[in-house]
């Protein structure tokens, strides 16, 4: 069983982050644009459960890199400032193939983003540096634990970055309700 602990923090820019991972040595691990697409039943039964259900298909920014298409589920979010859900992924052949069989078992698109993301390795965490369409600049650190990550976010100089609860698929969906964008596509400008 594997799972997830983060924590999203809302940045006006990612260069005083960068910079600090820079100082610290960090490994960055590479730059990448991400297709998310999010599925469900038409009904709604996995967001009013809390689960998530979603194909991501990353391409790295450097020439030659490969592209890597995965699946993933993710439980119900935990309570708490830092978010905890179990996450099961495993790869898939392409994002066309995952999506006609989440098809067949009776899955609709509910929403298609993309996202610019910048990853770093730092010690026991992953440092995301992410730009999602129209929603602002964001920073998600992942780690073993609650305390590791608050520790990794006062060393990036991050205290006073309030916490976003809310995730991505959210707060995109709600800019698509605002915005008349009824096919729930939100690409990145």
């Amino acid at each position: 069983m594997s799972w997830e602990t983060e924590l999203k923090m809302r940045v006006a820019s990612h260069d005083p982050v960068r910079e600090k991972l820079h100082e610290l040595r960090a490994a960055l691990v590479g730059k990448f644009l991400e297709i998310n697409e999010i599925f469900d039943r038409p009904d709604g039964a996995l967001r009013r459960r809390g689960v998530g259900l979603r194909i991501r298909s990353t391409r790295p920014h450097q020439v030659g890199g490969d592209d890597l298409t995965i699946l993933t589920v993710k439980g119900p979010r935990l309570p708490g400032v830092v978010k905890s859900r179990e996450e099961v992924e495993f790869p898939v052949p392409s994002a066309e193939t995952a999506s006609r069989a989440l098809n067949l078992l009776g899955f609709v698109r509910v929403l298609r983003y993309q996202k610019r993301r910048e990853s770093w390795r730092l010690g026991e965490c992953r440092v995301e540096l992410d730009e999602p369409p129209h929603i602002g600049l964001f920073v998600e650190i992942e780690g073993p634990d609650e305390g590791t990550i608050f520790a990794m976010r006062r060393t990036l100089g991050l205290d006073d970055a309030e916490p976003v609860a809310e995730s991505y698929v959210h707060m995109l969906s709600a800019y698509c309700a605002d915005h008349g964008i009824t096919d729930r596509v939100v690409e990145l400008v």
